[in-house]
């Protein structure tokens, strides 16, 4: 089973849509979004995937945000922080935005993934049983070039995919 990982759309629906049709095209149906769609509009874009979605410091409409996406799909997630199974994987979701909470998820120990947003800018590292996963951006500031990514429950894999002219 394959999951799409991404973080800071900050409303830049082209990329978002790049995003997405790579996802179509690879069969993936289920999106972590680690935050900062920044309004409902853009939530819109999901339609048709099922979605864990954690609020970003900068979701200005997060009622209708949170509206948005449960309208779309009744499957789909959305919390402040989120910690669950996702095909038997131990996963936590969280902004970034709120060290504390980033640095609890993390060390708690207990989940095999912990991703995150807000820095906009890409990190994979290993601490413990934990593999920390920030995707990077596809909108707002800009560090480094947009992305986002597929992960492989099965395998463990990240597949970074960097966005082009963007």
């Amino acid at each position: 089973m394959k999951l799409g990982v991404l973080s800071d759309t900050h409303e830049d629906v082209a990329n978002l849509e790049s995003a997405l049709d790579a996802y179509r095209a690879e069969g993936i149906t289920q999106i972590i979004h680690c935050g900062d769609l920044t309004s409902a509009d853009t939530a819109r874009c999901l339609e048709g995937f099922e979605v864990v979605y954690v609020d970003g410091n900068m979701d200005q409409d997060l009622p209708e945000i949170y509206r948005t996406l449960r309208d779309l799909n009744p499957h789909s997630i959305v919390l402040p922080t989120y910690e669950g199974d996702i095909g038997g994987v131990s996963i936590g979701v969280t902004h970034g935005d709120n060290g504390n909470e980033l640095r609890r998820l993390i060390e708690a120990g207990k989940h095999r993934f912990v991703f995150h947003g807000h820095t906009h800018r890409r990190l994979d590292e290993m601490r413990g049983p934990t593999r920390i996963f920030n995707p990077g951006a596809l909108g707002g500031l800009q560090f480094e070039s947009r992305s986002y990514s597929i992960l492989d429950l099965e395998t463990g894999e990240i597949t970074l995919v960097e966005l082009r002219n963007s």
